[in-house]
């Protein structure tokens, strides 16, 4: 299960996978959850939603772990309703995320026992030009990965297109 915590002291939220979370199905949306059985001592936090597996929102007020098919009220026109699939605000099996808020902090802050991962940098070329590099060291010609990596092709490229 994969938790998406939430930091209202910073705006910042973190994302966590957990393996086990059996001691979580039961619980409902608006529950309060200690977070100390998942590696995070000292969390407090508050369940604020989820979704199951194919990726349906729960709601808070649909009783139950089912998912159902239930009428909404839209803004595109006045009286308008949809049928639209939810999810019960109970936490079972079928539930792949939850959405937490901390409500109460430990000594560690979350920033330390969450870190973020780094996006690498890439070279800076389109996407185009890093599937035809791609390409062609797969087709063993490197001598033309080469060529393309160099400035003379790039600026070529720029003056015809």
């Amino acid at each position: 299960m994969k938790f998406v915590i939430s930091d209202s002291k910073n705006g910042k939220s973190y994302s966590k996978t957990v393996e086990d979370a059996k001691s979580l199905y039961g619980k409902k949306v608006g529950d309060m959850v200690e977070l100390s059985g998942f590696g995070l001592s000292g969390l407090e936090a508050k369940i604020t939603g989820g979704s199951d597996r194919q990726g349906f929102p729960m709601k808070a007020d649909l009783v139950g772990t089912m998912r159902k098919k239930i009428f909404i009220t839209t803004n595109r026109k006045k009286g308008t309703k949809m049928r639209v699939s939810r999810r019960g605000n109970t936490i079972s099996v079928e539930t792949a995320q939850l959405n937490l808020i901390v409500t109460k902090t430990g000594s560690a802050n979350l920033a330390e026992l969450l870190p973020q991962e780094k996006k690498e940098e890439k070279s800076g070329g389109s996407i185009k030009e890093e599937m035809i590099k791609q390409s062609l060291e797969v087709a063993g010609t490197t001598k033309a990965a080469e060529a393309m990596s160099k400035e003379e092709f790039k600026k070529g490229d720029k003056k015809r297109g």
